[in-house]
């Protein structure tokens, strides 16, 4: 007789992953389990997931196993929405054969039968299953870019991995030149080369500006006169 084999728990799917976005922007943290693809994971075992990124790039699904404290990442193929069916439990053995007692005294002695009990040997214990190995924290890679304007304005973009944490922040001139100052010596020679250049717009601006206040200020004094 063939004994059909367990349906195999199926992956999640772009479905899937809108249903645990969906979730994540309404507060919840959804539930999963785990496939037989999960790399140092025992399938069936749920994780709550913690976060999606964007776009996704491998592994890119944030869950916390259940009982653990870290925060690991995984692929579609190794998460599924499916419950696993619970366990059934094993039938407890049979008791043993009661043990059979000589026969009652008569005025005819009986032949004597030798009853000999064996018992069952108990049953070894199971080993004691091994600690799935943690999945490695992987590095987070951080972009700084700095960007600056002719009139000498300076901001600062951040991007840690694939989600920009800073965009267009503004920040002074004063401290990019001091952050410049301490990093090598071609990053601070190209920032010196824009403060230069900004700070002459900006003083040839002051001399316009001067020379328009005096001629209108000699143009008052005659009118006053």
């Amino acid at each position: 007789m063939e004994v059909p084999m367990a349906k195999a728990k199926q992956s999640l799917s772009p479905e899937d992953l809108d249903h645990l976005r969906a979730e994540l922007d309404a507060g919840r943290q959804p539930p999963v389990w785990f496939t037989a693809s999960a790399v140092g994971m025992e399938a069936g075992k749920s994780a709550k997931v913690l976060a999606l990124t964007d776009p996704p790039e491998g592994d890119f699904i944030q869950v916390r196993p259940t009982g653990a404290r870290d925060e690991l990442s995984f692929s579609p193929a190794e998460l599924t929405l499916e419950k696993p069916a619970p366990r059934k439990k094993e039938p407890a053995p049979p008791p043993p054969p009661p043990v059979a007692t000589p026969a009652a005294e008569t005025s005819v002695e009986p032949t004597p039968v030798e009853h000999i009990y064996t018992p069952e040997p108990p049953p070894k214990p199971k080993p004691a299953a091994k600690p799935a190995p943690k999945k490695p924290a992987r590095g987070v890679e951080v972009t700084v870019t700095l960007n600056s304007t002719a009139d000498g304005e300076w901001t600062v973009d951040v991007q840690s991995g694939s989600k920009r944490t800073l965009r267009a922040a503004p920040i002074s001139a004063a401290l990019v030149a001091q952050a410049a100052r301490s990093l090598l010596p071609e990053v601070h020679e190209a920032v010196e080369g824009v403060l230069a250049a900004a700070r002459e717009k900006h003083l040839a601006r002051v001399e316009q500006l001067r020379s328009e206040l005096e001629a209108a200020q000699r143009a008052l004094d005659e009118l006053s006169e």
